[in-house]
């Protein structure tokens, strides 16, 4: 890298995040990234089922929301990530006041 190179980066802005509200719970993805894959229902219950993700209707624990499916097995990742979504819809996440 040149010294050119060097100070370019040195001088570019860095991306600031927003100060907007929180949003509580986790990503869904980030949750779902965690376990490893087919897994049994009672096994993701057992293992993330107390973690809090991020709804449109607000944050919920993934152990609540899947018992409202009837999935048994989750064969991939997107499988247990469209059984939830199937429950909880997609949309907007609403953030804290």
């Amino acid at each position: 890298m040149s010294d050119e190179d060097e100070e370019t980066e040195e001088e570019a802005p860095a991306v600031e995040l927003g100060e907007g509200a929180d949003v509580e719970g986790a990503p869904l993805a980030r949750v779902s990234h965690r376990l490893h894959y087919g897994i049994e229902h009672s096994e993701v219950v057992r293992r993330e089922g107390e973690t809090v993700v991020r709804t449109p209707d607000g944050p919920r624990e993934l152990g609540d929301i899947l018992e409202e499916t009837d999935e048994t097995y989750f064969e991939t990742r997107n499988a247990l990530e469209d059984a939830v979504q199937s429950v909880v819809g997609t949309g907007p996440v609403p953030t804290e006041d």
